[in-house]
Order: structure tokens, then C-alpha cells, then sequence
């Protein structure tokens, strides 16, 4: 670990990183606890040590230091968590070093695109407060968007001119960077090469869209025309080195709070649906932006909640756009309710003419995603015919075998038999079949640590000279006779432990599994144990060692028997009685 690090992380508190994300509550003098942000549980299994500033998860079995939460929550690298935590506290970055010239060169590419795209945010929203923006602001407020609310999701204009934005922006970067931005278009000639740049987006309302940092990566732009020469209502960006559609979720970077805090996420499809239900008081609404749902979406939705409420608009394509995202979330683990608003509304349309409550009140009265599917397959199939009835449950078998719990299955096949009025043996099998094809998900794992173990890895992380004399007896009895703990799991972390460079203990084991044992350990600890229990614990670790070579002696002496060698078994015998002494005195 870098010096910076190091001062990083003895300025953190890793309990208030963590209340950043999840709900903890204490539980102990020193521990927190809380449900686990990186697999689905519904009893707490997370736990956080305020002293030795560690977590660990007693149900998929992760720990780690501060730096190794941030980087599993926001997946992003160890430099990247580090900035992160800095930022965090206010602590100065230092100056950058790169591994090589093509990762500097990356890294420059990325800020001045980042730059580029923040400079004409900027632009398009001095151009919607001025003359030539007024159009598009009496369109905005008529979609009932107030000053305040164009400026808190900075919505622009962009100009009816084909290089305004280019002379405002040209001179922060070379050519070969602009043209990598998205931001502008050029023909191609006849021999291959790139004609004069001019801007992409044109007469158009700008939508920025953010990373989960809050940096401006792209542009939805939205026509105020009609007709076929204007083209597409709305175009986005191209994808860029700072933009993949398919990894992006609009408005997560204001929404992520509230998500956490309300522990469930609102899915809606348009940016104007996400900006319109924000603006009203429910803030923890993304949008897909109109694109299929993906697994880097999943993914990068999945490090702030697994609880999920979709309302995708009702038309064919928003159900088909639902159906969809319900598959893979559901393969993704999410737990989802479904809504669907009435008289065809879309939330945007919903939320501004019948108001926050009626909204409110249709979120309350979500369906389950059975009860959903199960209504579309009435929809899709109906009447009582056995071909239809079939049809159905071919629609509904894929969503079924999806779900990860059998119960939840289970409970999805019988509730899909009793709706559709199946009473064919045949199709009530295969009802069955499908909810068994999925393993259960075990939320909590059995400890594999022993007590003896618990107690030597305690005594190895003591930091207090006070209490050094119990350490100093583990280390003792590990470098004298390490044969005597080869047999225990937990051998490479007490080794690494000994020799450790660092005052954290958990920073010298680098084994992922071996380090969260080391934290199951030291989370179950009230204090760090007296000299007597470490000389109990290797009493202990003595005699198994002990009978273990008694009975290899046993297993050897027979066979200098059964080979007639009796100097061979008169000598092992001799050492197994020398065996049985030391034994007796151990009980003694």
C-alpha cells in the first residue's frame, strides 16, 4: 500500500463510508451491522468492526478494508477507491503516475473528453436562457418543467447553426480528440478521408447525460419539429471512449442516494419520465433511455439495491421493453413489482396530470412480477382452449426457471396453474419440473472456523504491547512447530500473520478466502484473549498433533509386525510409549 493510501485510509472511518450506502446499526461495542449490499439477503449478515476499521459479510463470505469496499460497490480499481475515500474526506490527490504511455495517453484522452462535453453542457444551457432559447423553453414548461428544474438536470438548446458550438469549443482540444468526442459529424470523402467537422445536434433540446459520478459523458437531443426532413424525434451521442449506451443508466448519479436510503430503485423508459417524477419528490427514479436493458446496467444498478420497481410505459413496445428487463433482472437476482398506470399514461404524462399522490398511490399497488406475467400471458392467450392454455405456460416457463429461490418458483408455478385454470396433469409437471431446475441460494454459511482457531487468529492481529505476551506465545509455538497447525484451514493467514509488515492485521493476508476467515474471527471478538487462552488453544493443538503421530505410530508398528522386523517395531514402540508420557502429562 502506497504512503498516500496509508494516509487515506488512517483518516477514514470505514463506518461512515459505509453508512454512505447501507443502513448499519450497531449491534455490540465495537460491531455494525446491516443487510448485505453485494448478495440478495433479508436477515443481516454484513457486519463492520469500528475498531479495527474492517467488514465482513457472514453470508457470501466478502471482507475487506475500507479501500476493498469501495472498490467492490462502485467496481472500480484500488487507485480509483482510493481517490474516492480522499474525496471523500477532502485529502489532496497527489499528482498521477501512469504504468505506461499508452495508459497516460488514455487517461488525457479521457479528461479532455470530459472536458469538452462539460464546456458544451455549458454552452447549450447559456443558449436556452438566451433569445434564440425560447422556443424550446416554452416547450419545456409545458411539459411542466420550471426554471429550477431545467438547471438542476442542466437541460440546453442547442442552436440552428452548423459550427456555433464548434468555434465555442474547438480550441480546447486538437481535431482527432473532437471528432472522437460525439459531439460533431463530417461527411466522408470519395478517397477515404474526413471532411470539415460541423455540430451533430442542431435545433434540439439537449438532455445531458452523467456518469455515476455526476461528468457529463453524452446528449439525448430532442427535435421541436415535425415532419421527415427533421429526422428521429430524439438522437443520442454516438458511443465514445467516455460513452457505451449499454453501461449507463440515466440520472443514477442524483438517484443513487435515495436508492440506498429507500432501499429499492423506480425504473422508468424515457429520460423525461425520470426527470418529471424526480422533480415531484420521488428521487430515486433512473431511466433506461429508451434502449434495451443490459447486463452491465444490471450490474452497475445491483451495487446500490437488488429491489426494483419498473414502470415502463404501456404501450406494445414498453411492455415488450418490461418483458425484457424483467427476464434479465430476474436472472440477475432482483427482487421486482411491476406497475402500470391507468388509461394508458406514461409516468411523465401520469404525474403531471393527476399529481404526486395518485403517482404515489399507483407505486403502493405494484404487482408482483408473477402476477404481472401471468396477467400479460391471459393478455397474449386468451380464452380456455387446451392450445392456449399451453401457449401460456410456454410464455410463462422461461420467467419461472429464471427465478433463483425455489420457493419463489414454486410458489410463481401453482399460482400460474390455479390463474389459467390448468387442470392437465401433464402441464402441472411441467409446472413442477421447471420450479426444480434451480439450486436454492443459501444466504448464510456455516462457520468452518473452530474455537481453537478463533483464538489463535485474535491473538496473532493484538496490536497492544500491553498485551503482546499472547501474541507473542502464538507466534512462538507457529515458528517452532509449524507442523503442528498444517491441518487447520487457517494455517496460510496465521502464517502471513506472523511475518506481517503491517500493523493491520488484515492488510498482511492477501489470500481473499484466508482474510475473510481472519474477519469472521476478529468480528465475534470482545476482546483480545489472555495468555491462558492462547496456552489452551495450543494445549489443544498439541494433542491433536500428538494423537495424530500415536496413531501413524500404531498403523507403523503393525506393519513391522506382519513383516517380522521386531527391531523396527520394538523401536517404534518405544517411541509411541515416549508419545503416551508426554499425552499423560498434557491431561495432567
Amino acid at each position: 500500500m502506497s504512503d498516500f493510501a496509508q494516509t487515506v485510509k488512517q483518516q477514514a472511518d470505514i463506518v461512515k463510508i459505509v453508512e454512505g450506502y447501507i443502513r448499519l446499526r450497531k449491534s455490540g461495542s465495537t460491531n455494525y451491522s446491516g443487510l448485505c449490499p453485494f448478495h440478495k439477503e433479508k436477515s443481516p449478515s454484513f457486519n463492520v468492526h469500528a475498531v479495527r476499521q474492517f467488514f465482513h459479510c457472514f453470508g457470501c463470505g466478502v471482507s475487506g478494508d475500507v479501500f476493498t469496499f469501495v472498490q467492490k460497490i462502485e467496481n472500480v480499481g484500488f487507485p480509483e477507491a482510493v481517490k474516492i475515500v480522499a474525496q471523500k474526506y477532502g485529502i489532496p490527490l497527489p499528482k498521477r503516475e501512469f504504468g505506461s504511455p499508452e495508459e497516460a495517453a488514455e487517461a488525457r484522452l479521457r479528461g479532455k473528453l470530459l472536458e469538452l462535453h462539460e464546456a458544451a453542457a455549458t454552452f447549450y444551457e447559456e443558449c436556452l436562457a438566451g433569445p434564440e432559447g425560447a422556443v424550446a423553453r416554452e416547450y419545456l414548461a409545458g411539459r411542466g418543467l420550471s426554471v429550477e428544474g431545467m438547471k438542476k438536470f442542466r437541460i440546453g438548446y442547442a442552436p440552428d447553426a452548423f459550427h456555433v458550438l464548434r468555434d465555442r469549443i474547438g480550441r480546447l482540444a486538437p481535431e482527432d480528440m473532437l471528432r472522437q468526442s460525439g459531439l460533431f459529424s463530417w461527411k466522408e470523402q470519395g478517397d477515404g478521408g474526413q471532411g470539415p467537422m460541423y455540430d451533430r445536434f442542431r435545433k434540439r433540446v439537449m438532455f445531458p447525460i452523467c456518469n455515476e459520478n455526476g461528468r457529463v459523458i453524452a446528449f439525448t437531443a430532442r427535435t421541436l419539429e415535425s415532419g421527415d426532413k427533421v429526422g428521429p424525434k430524439y438522437i443520442n451521442s454516438p458511443e465514445t471512449p467516455l460513452y457505451q449506451k449499454g453501461q449507463v443508466l440515466f440520472n443514477l448519479d442524483k438517484a443513487k442516494t435515495a436508492i440506498r436510503k429507500m432501499e429499492f430503485a423506480l425504473m422508468v423508459e424515457g429520460q423525461m419520465d425520470a426527470i418529471s417524477v424526480s422533480l415531484r419528490g420521488i428521487q430515486n427514479v433512473i431511466a433506461t433511455s429508451g434502449t434495451a436493458f443490459t447486463e452491465m446496467q444490471a450490474a452497475l444498478l445491483k451495487r446500490h439495491t437488488s429491489q426494483l420497481v419498473v414502470n415502463f410505459d404501456p404501450d406494445a413496445a414498453g411492455a415488450k421493453a418490461a418483458e425484457r428487463s424483467i427476464a434479465l433482472l430476474t436472472e440477475e437476482g432482483f427482487t421486482l413489482k411491476i406497475v402500470t398506470l391507468e388509461d394508458g399514461l406514461d409516468p411523465d404524462r401520469f404525474i403531471r396530470e393527476r399529481g404526486l399522490e395518485a403517482y404515489t398511490k399507483a407505486l403502493r399497488g405494484a404487482r408482483r412480477q408473477s402476477e404481472y406475467l401471468i396477467e400479460q400471458a391471459r393478455i397474449a392467450f386468451p380464452g380456455s382452449s387446451p392450445e392456449q392454455k399451453v401457449k401460456a405456460m410456454n410464455y410463462l416457463l422461461p420467467h419461472i426457471q429464471r427465478i433463483p429461490e425455489r420457493l419463489t418458483r414454486d410458489q410463481f408455478a401453482m399460482d400460474a396453474a390455479q390463474k389459467l385454470g390448468i387442470d392437465s396433469a401433464v402441464l402441472r409437471e411441467e409446472l413442477r419440473q421447471a420450479a426444480l431446475k434451480r439450486r436454492d441460494r443459501v444466504e448464510v454459511k456455516a462457520s468452518p472456523l473452530t474455537e481453537v482457531e478463533r483464538v489463535l487468529l485474535r491473538a496473532l492481529a493484538i496490536v497492544d504491547p500491553e498485551q503482546e505476551d499472547a501474541r507473542r506465545l502464538a507466534v512462538q509455538a507457529l515458528t517452532m512447530q509449524p507442523a503442528w497447525f498444517e491441518h487447520l484451514g487457517t494455517y496460510g493467514a496465521m502464517q502471513a500473520m506472523v511475518d506481517r509488515q503491517a500493523k493491520d492485521p488484515m492488510v498482511s493476508v492477501e489470500d481473499e478466502q484466508q482474510r475473510g476467515l481472519v474477519a469472521e474471527a476478529l468480528l465475534g471478538e470482545t476482546r483480545p484473549p489472555e495468555a491462558t487462552e492462547v496456552q489452551s488453544a495450543l494445549q489443544q493443538i498439541q494433542e491433536h498433533a500428538l494423537e495424530t503421530q500415536q496413531r501413524e505410530l500404531l498403523g507403523q508398528i503393525a506393519a513391522a509386525e506382519r513383516r517380522g522386523d521386531i527391531p523396527e517395531a520394538i523401536a517404534l514402540t518405544q517411541k509411541k510409549m515416549e508419545l503416551d508420557t508426554a499425552l499423560h502429562q498434557l491431561h495432567a
